[in-house]
């Protein structure tokens, strides 16, 4: 028998976000983008908490559409900085979501630090058939002193994870979406719905 293509709505504008977690699903499960629905809305992010924003997120898609979806929040939590920039981490330097500027800030908040442990934590919130299920991703690393590489986005540049010597910028990225946090939320997420469907 065929297996059925599962389509669940992404409720992100990150094109990013979306081609990353795309790669990581695989084929049997399709993402419907905000645009393809015609949703142009802010979604709101407003919550203390990274768990909190992705349910926020995937509650207002929901509400709204009725139809299954899902959402993410992820923060980047520096040790020394007492887990900052955490739920802020998109608009740490500012309400525009400026990684540039974000880096840029971090960078200058760690100079002189010698604790420079830091960890990527990814909540996904899923809503389906009306139920909210969570999944977790976390990946240990550190924080290193100037940017390094050109690929993925955010605070990639200058994360290591552990065990590694590149960060997640110079990584190719079938390697960091092995790896990442997001990778890990993502796999716990395939797994429930492969589970759910049989």
């Amino acid at each position: 028998m065929a297996e059925t293509t599962v389509k669940l709505i992404f409720a992100t504008n990150n094109k990013h976000k979306i081609e990353e977690v795309q790669a990581i699903l695989g084929s049997h499960i399709q993402l419907i983008s905000l645009n393809e629905i015609g949703c142009t809305d802010d979604i709101p992010e407003t919550r203390n908490t990274i768990e909190g924003n992705a349910i926020q997120k995937a509650e207002f898609i929901y509400d709204r559409f009725q139809k299954n979806c899902f959402a993410d929040d992820t923060g980047l939590e520096v040790e020394s900085l007492d887990g900052k920039p955490g739920v802020n981490s998109a608009r740490y330097a500012g309400p525009g979501h400026d990684f540039e500027a974000n880096v840029t800030k971090l960078l200058s908040e760690m100079e002189g630090k010698l604790n420079r442990r830091a960890q990527f934590k990814t909540v996904i919130a899923l809503i389906i058939n009306g139920e909210t299920h969570l999944f977790e991703g976390i990946i240990q690393g550190h924080i290193i002193e100037k940017r390094s590489g050109n690929e993925g986005f955010g605070y990639d540049p200058v994360f290591v994870p552990d065990g590694y010597n590149q960060t997640f910028a110079q990584m190719p990225a079938a390697l960091k979406n092995s790896i990442s946090h997001r990778a890990i939320a993502t796999q716990k997420l395939v797994e429930y719905l492969k589970n759910s469907s049989k």
